[in-house]
């Protein structure tokens, strides 16, 4: 397994932000709002088995001091496999290079394995910020970074 550093146009990246939303549109009932475009803001990596990309994951900068974790996604056939835990510990690691203190991300209450995973991993639940929070179904995590010796 190999995670890479990939651009917002690179069209694996592209098909699995596309996967990610329309498997939410399933779990959530085709909520409004919802995106299936990247964006150039975030830094996306993908986990490649195979020579072929089956997660990605983005981190995107709010400020200097906080990164939020954006379009956490493993394709069905891979999971249970550790592959989110370690694309997440990644993205925790490029948070940390960037300078940031502070990573924090949002999920949908209906999505309980998720949360499981923020939660096991270290993430707090805090209040549902920016534009999360008018959405019912929102619920927003954090983590702080440990600082550098």
């Amino acid at each position: 397994m190999l995670i890479e550093s990939r651009p917002a146009i690179d069209a694996e990246i592209s098909a699995l932000v596309i996967a990610q939303q329309r498997e939410l549109r399933e779990a959530d009932g085709g909520l409004d709002g919802q995106v299936t475009v990247t964006h150039d803001d975030i830094r996306y990596l993908a986990v490649v088995l195979n020579g072929r990309a089956v997660a990605c994951g983005g981190l995107q900068s709010l400020d200097a001091a906080t990164g939020e974790v954006k379009r956490m996604y493993v394709r069905p056939a891979y999971r249970g496999r550790g592959i989110a835990r370690q694309l997440l510990g990644a993205l925790e690691e490029l948070a940390f290079r960037q300078g940031h203190s502070v990573v924090c991300l949002e999920t949908g209450t209906y999505l309980p394995a998720a949360i499981g995973l923020y939660t096991s991993c270290g993430y707090d639940p805090i209040p549902v910020y920016g534009e999360y929070v008018h959405n019912p179904y929102s619920v927003c995590f954090a983590k702080r970074l440990p600082v550098a010796a």
